[in-house]
């Protein structure tokens, strides 16, 4: 007896495991039209031999390619036990012809929407010539090949991005500066490519001063990439003045460092402050140890009146405030100038603890993901 397909999707809904909507796709021609949506709509995988298998029946059979929605691919570094004390990754962690089989795989999802490569040791970095020849429209990219030119022309061709994230960069055109005056720094991409970007995680401030201005960029995550004071400061005024160019209302803004300097973190609030005041979040800056340059950055932070999430780097701070009672404390002070922050990220040799104030009460939340909090303003 057949069921109406409402009916079918029903009982797929309920199905609990993969395996099981694999043995639901033998049982009829319309079980197998309504569970193979749902077994190929998001696809992760983590294996490199399973991969292959997997890309290998994409790259086949284009009925089953245009279910797929979200593709992510995750092949991390393999752990001390499998290399057996090699310091280089032996040749059967990557199977021959694998990037090939990866392109076509990639070259058939048509309706691909959402598309993550974390690809580690054992594949050559820059391997964005596999996005060659691809048609999807993506909304959400995260990729960590290369900046190169193959990379260049797939972003040029993406008219619906929303949300990005690059860990390489490269501006071949970019020349160091020998005055004050922020040079302006040309990514490659034309005018049109990611005309939607809204959300950009970048590893280098340069990659953020670059793709921000001409885009309406929302939600920005970067780091400096430089040590010394002085070319810090020339990436802070490159920064400042490209986020000041997007098309849209900046709300979070992440910046990470390698050392965190409190005399530093003045100088970027103060930058800040006259271009990009209406931040919802902030991160990551130095907290004071000295009241009185506590007391500069809170009147700082007084000049962003809508700011609700700061994060605040207290690793130099010696004892350390690890208890819940101390960062309550610190809490509560900052909240006496800014009474409008109600959570406050603090990091402490790379431990972060979320205090969040609600309903007159101060308490930890260890449930939040509070690296990720700079995407929720």
């Amino acid at each position: 007896m057949e069921l109406s397909l409402e009916a079918y999707r029903d009982i797929v809904k309920y199905v609990g495991s993969r395996s099981d909507l694999a043995t639901l796709c033998r049982v009829s021609k319309a079980f197998r039209n309504v569970a193979e949506r749902a077994l190929y709509n998001t696809v992760y995988m983590h294996d490199v031999v399973i991969t292959m298998l997997l890309c290998t029946t994409l790259s086949t059979q284009h009925r089953v390619a245009e279910y797929v929605d979200a593709f992510t691919i995750h092949i991390s570094e393999p752990s001390d036990s499998d290399d057996n004390g090699d310091d280089e990754q032996s040749d059967e962690d990557l199977p021959e012809g694998f990037l090939d089989t990866l392109s076509s795989a990639l070259r058939n999802l048509l309706r691909l929407r959402y598309l993550n490569l974390c690809i580690g040791p054992g594949i050559p970095a820059p391997s964005a010539w596999i996005l060659q020849g691809c048609t999807f429209q993506l909304r959400s990219f995260h990729c960590e090949f290369d900046w190169d030119s193959h990379l260049v022309s797939f972003l040029n061709s993406q008219r619906d991005l929303y949300d990005l994230y690059i860990l390489d960069y490269n501006d071949s055109n970019t020349v160091t500066p020998t005055t004050d005056v922020p040079t302006p720094i040309s990514s490659g991409l034309v005018p049109e490519a990611c005309r939607k970007l809204s959300i950009l995680e970048c590893t280098f401030t340069e990659a953020a001063a670059a793709l921000v201005p001409g885009r309406p960029v929302k939600r920005l995550k970067t780091c400096f990439s430089r040590s010394d004071i002085a070319e810090k400061r020339q990436e802070l005024s490159r920064l400042v003045s490209g986020i000041t160019q997007s098309t849209g209302r900046l709300r979070s803004l992440d910046i990470a460092d390698s050392v965190y300097e409190a005399s530093f973190t003045l100088e970027i609030l103060t930058d800040l402050a006259s271009a990009v005041s209406r931040l919802r979040y902030l991160g990551s800056f130095a907290l004071p140890v000295p009241g009185d340059e506590r007391l500069r950055l809170y009147g700082l932070l007084m000049k962003f009146p809508r700011l609700q999430c700061i994060e605040l780097e207290v690793s130099a701070w010696v004892p350390l405030p690890e208890t819940f009672p101390a960062f309550r404390a610190l809490s509560a002070e900052l909240r006496i100038y800014c009474p409008h922050i109600v959570k406050v990220v603090f990091v402490h040799n790379f431990e972060r603890t979320l205090i969040v104030y609600s309903n007159a009460v101060y308490r930890t939340d260890e449930e939040a993901s509070a690296e990720l909090l700079w995407r929720d303003y």
